[in-house]
């Protein structure tokens, strides 16, 4: 069976110093080279996405004239309004410096419609755009994903969440995971809500 490691989002932005900081989040770069590393000597491609927005995008709070971390509405869906992040070509939207980047075989970027969010790595939120993940893994011929990344109760969850839609077996790695938590259980309770829906938790050990 074929299989790809998916790196969510382990961009400069998501990390400590970043505009959208998830705590611990650095502590996810060592677990991912080493992941890197156990699929790279097994063959295992290696694939991450991207937070790209342009500067006008609508679940920026600066651009809905709301607080940053609140709660209202975009496109028709529920949206929390972001600090600024991940801008197109800046700083913040790059790998993290730790990171391996140049092992990286295929990189997804999302996020790009100023309209709407896209928190998946496979579609924007309400799946009326693909990113062209799930056409580049058919034509690898990928059926097993390992996931991990940042964060995990967002953007890993509704990656992992699609994966499995789509019909792939996902593996999440959860020691390189780390959540925004909004609430103190949000990264829990995504984890919990990934297991259920059939993804099955991995350790590094279990790469070996």
């Amino acid at each position: 069976m074929n299989s790809a490691l998916l790196l969510i989002d382990l961009q400069n932005d998501f990390c400590p110093g970043g505009a959208l900081a998830v705590q611990e989040g650095d502590a996810t770069i060592s677990v991912a080279n080493q992941a890197i590393g156990v699929c790279k000597s097994q063959g295992v491609a290696v694939v991450a996405s991207q937070d790209w927005h342009p500067q006008a995008h609508g679940s920026f709070a600066v651009n809905a004239n709301a607080e940053p971390w609140t709660l209202g509405e975009l496109d028709g869906l529920p949206q929390v309004w972001w600090p600024v992040h991940c801008v197109q070509g800046q700083h913040g939207a790059e790998f993290h410096p730790q990171l391996e980047s140049q092992q990286i075989d295929h990189v997804v970027r999302k996020g790009q419609n100023v309209a709407i969010d896209s928190y998946s790595a496979f579609f924007d939120n309400a799946h009326r755009a693909a990113t062209g993940l799930h056409q580049w893994l058919q034509q690898q011929q990928v059926q097993r994903l390992i996931i991990m990344g940042l964060a995990t109760d967002y953007c890993v969850k509704f990656s992992v969440l699609d994966a499995l839609q789509l019909g792939y077996e996902v593996e999440l790695l959860v020691e390189g995971c780390r959540g925004v938590n909004l609430n103190p259980q949000d990264s829990q309770q995504a984890i919990d809500q990934m297991q259920q829906a059939g993804a099955k938790l991995i350790t590094l050990a279990d790469l070996r």
